[in-house]
């Protein structure tokens, strides 16, 4: 068995990415490889075939390995729920909750289970490609870290620094994380990765060579800026294809606004209408925005009573309702489709004092009770004889109290329509009708181009491109040469 753990001199550095391509690049030359990460803090996750829940870029990294999504591979799941709490998920299942004040001394036994994890996925593979957490450089909190050099420590695995070049200081911050780490942990450093270079080649070389002089690493390669890879990412900072506020956008292309949540969680549901061509999706904040959309897009919330307190505070609430009265497409996915209901119960506080009875947007006849276990599970139907699948995350179980049109375990009344079911819209048939159906119910003669390559096979497409990059401008046979 081999190891190598990929860390990043930052968040959102490309560590995933380069995960995933190494995988792919390992499964192509015949090596029995799987991915991991000790702990990964994101409300963006999947459900595994046995109903562990797990980040969604390590179920794709899964994929990418051409092995079965496991709990092992992501054996900590941090769940923000407020800025000082995370729920914690523990090898696939409800574990409590961490507090702010925890963070640095009460990881023991989150340490021993991702370790316990590792191993099993070390017994099982010929090479495991690890991904770290953040950054090795965060000195703050390498006390009882597992995730990063603590990992590396632990079971002797060469680190590799990725640094994104694209946001600037690539340089400085490959050599500060050099410089911050302690001898032990910097005996572990085997050399770096720029990716997202744009440009020429020949003008980056001096600073590499000095940044190799300087801290003995090595540049294994730099990996050039790639168009139209947008795979799952871990959290709602850069989502996908979403357009941000203010960029240009087709003006002949089906308009949806995906309402960005304080707490939102699954924000992957939107990257499949994003890739439709002729859909142009915008996430946003303002309720200017929300009510000129052809589809408003209400997406998962891991802070469902918190996040429809927000709604109202800024006035997206009162746009919701007008879009309804008027016929407007409204959608909802999981807490975004409690937030539509009548009423949300919370008999033990899961998210509100106890006892608490919270008055949804009232949009659809559904009552919300918190006092369900936790649902993790794959989902199967259809809508309007289309075959559907999709999956659950949630608390709360939803009742729905008058007649309704069903839909995907959810209900449809007008305009306004909610499902508990995520990745729904990654079905090609049942997408492009769903679509042409809210753009009928806008006015609007738009129709899906049902030759267009699906979204699974733009995501197999995707990780080729990464993996077909890394063969490109990375040594490769040097890079797994370092795997021990």
């Amino acid at each position: 068995m081999t190891g190598i753990l990929i860390a990043g001199t930052s968040s959102d550095a490309g560590k995933s990415l380069v995960v995933t391509a190494l995988c792919r690049v390992a499964a192509r030359r015949g090596i029995d490889v799987a991915p991991f990460k000790a702990q990964n803090m994101s409300n963006n996750s999947m459900v595994c075939a046995d109903g562990a829940e797990i980040g969604r870029a390590q179920y794709l990294q899964a994929q990418a390995a051409g092995v079965a999504p496991t709990s092992a591979m992501n054996p900590v799941l941090l769940k923000p729920g407020t800025d000082r709490r995370s729920f914690v998920v523990l090898r696939g299942h409800p574990g409590g909750t961490l507090e702010a004040g925890q963070y640095t001394t009460g990881r023991h036994q989150l340490a021993e289970a991702a370790w316990a994890a590792y191993d099993e996925l070390a017994g099982q593979h010929d090479l495991v490609v690890c991904e770290g957490a953040g950054s090795p450089a965060e000195i703050n909190l390498r006390q009882g870290d597992y995730t990063n050099m603590g990992l590396a420590l632990a079971k002797n695995l060469p680190v590799v620094l990725v640094g994104d070049i694209d946001r600037g200081g690539v340089l400085a911050s490959i050599y500060g994380t050099w410089a911050l780490l302690d001898d032990a942990d910097r005996s572990h450093l085997v050399g770096y990765l720029i990716n997202k270079f744009r440009g020429d080649a020949a003008v980056l070389a001096p600073g590499l060579e000095e940044i190799t002089r300087r801290s003995g690493l090595p540049s294994l390669g730099v990996l050039p800026w790639l168009d139209g890879v947008w795979l799952d990412g871990e959290d709602a900072l850069e989502v996908g294809r979403w357009h941000h506020e203010g960029e240009s956008t087709d003006s002949a292309a089906l308009r949806v606004a995906a309402v960005r949540l304080p707490r939102i969680s699954n924000a992957t549901d939107v990257d499949a209408l994003a890739g439709e061509p002729g859909v142009d999706v915008q996430v946003t904040v303002n309720p200017t925005t929300c009510a000129r959309a052809d589809i408003l897009v209400l997406p998962g919330s891991r802070s469902t009573v918190s996040d429809l307190a927000w709604l109202r505070r800024t006035g997206i609430a009162e746009v919701i309702a007008e879009r309804a009265a008027a016929g407007r497409t409204v959608v909802g996915v999981c807490g975004g489709y409690q937030m539509l209901s009548r009423l949300i119960l919370d008999p033990e506080g899961e998210e509100a004092a106890p006892g608490s009875r919270i008055e949804g947007l009232g949009l659809l006849p559904v009552e919300v009770d918190f006092a369900a276990d936790k649902v993790t599970s794959l989902s199967q139907g259809s809508w309007r004889d289309i075959p559907v699948g999709g999956y659950e995350i949630h608390h709360g179980s939803c009742t729905v109290l008058d007649e309704a049109e069903p839909f995907l375990d959810g209900c449809r009344v007008g305009s306004v329509w909610g499902t508990m079911w995520h990745g729904a819209f990654e079905c090609d048939a049942f997408r492009r009708a769903w679509l042409e159906q809210a753009a009928a119910d806008a006015g609007l003669d738009w129709r899906a181009d049902h030759r267009a390559m699906g979204y699974q096979a733009l995501r197999g497409q995707m990780i080729d491109t990464l993996a077909d990059g890394l063969e490109a401008h990375v040594d490769i046979d040097r890079l797994l040469g370092l795997a021990r």
